[in-house]
């Protein structure tokens, strides 16, 4: 009776989501911005966006469903650099900013796994992701071109393995968006480590 009830418990903790996030049609909070990217500039999100849209993907070094997942960074970067979408990786791991997830660790990681084309930013104070009610890395957040939520979840149904995946809900977003259509699914559910904040 006690594993029933803790499997309940379980599966009900997996189909909640966070009231405090962002809910579709939302416009992106804090596009203005300032955050330090691992080439030394100071962008933000209203400086990345492409002309139809930006995806913002909470990320980090070392979780191991990033690690699972990020095979797949540069092909989504070139997917929305051909659909005039622009690209983000932030990294609002505050409380490892001095460790795992210091901005020297987030260039030698980002040149170990070849991201040379996009930004991978710090979110001090977990500012962004505050405002975005992020809770997870990876967690995805694909914008239209009025910045307006069009998809928000998982980047697809198989983080172990790319060549099996079924649904690839964040291409098929992306694709959707710069169509001008809406995103089906428009939301699914983010697994990743919890963005380790400091408060």
């Amino acid at each position: 009776m006690k594993t029933i009830s803790l499997l309940l418990v379980f599966a009900f903790a997996l189909t909640t989501t966070n009231s405090d996030q962002l809910n579709l049609g939302d416009k992106a909070p804090k596009a203005d911005l300032k955050m330090t990217n691992i080439d030394g500039n100071e962008v933000s999100l209203e400086s990345l966006k492409g002309k139809n849209g930006l995806c913002v993907i909470y990320s980090c070094n070392t979780c191991p469903w990033v690690i699972a997942w990020e095979d797949r960074y540069n092909e989504l970067y070139k997917e929305c650099a051909n659909n005039d979408i622009g690209f983000v990786l932030v990294n609002s791991n505050e409380a490892k900013r001095e460790g795992d997830d210091s901005l020297d660790e987030m260039k030698k990681h980002a040149k170990e796994k070849g991201y040379f084309n996009f930004a991978y930013v710090v979110d001090e104070n977990h500012v962004l992701a505050d405002a975005f009610g992020a809770t997870k890395t990876p967690d995805v957040f694909l914008f239209n071109a009025d910045m307006e939520l069009a998809y928000k979840g998982a980047i697809d149904d198989n983080s172990k393995n790319k060549d099996g995946v079924d649904e690839p809900y964040l291409k098929k977003a992306i694709e959707a968006v710069a169509a001008g259509k809406k995103a089906d699914p428009g939301t699914t559910k983010a697994l990743g480590c919890s963005i380790k904040r400091t408060s």
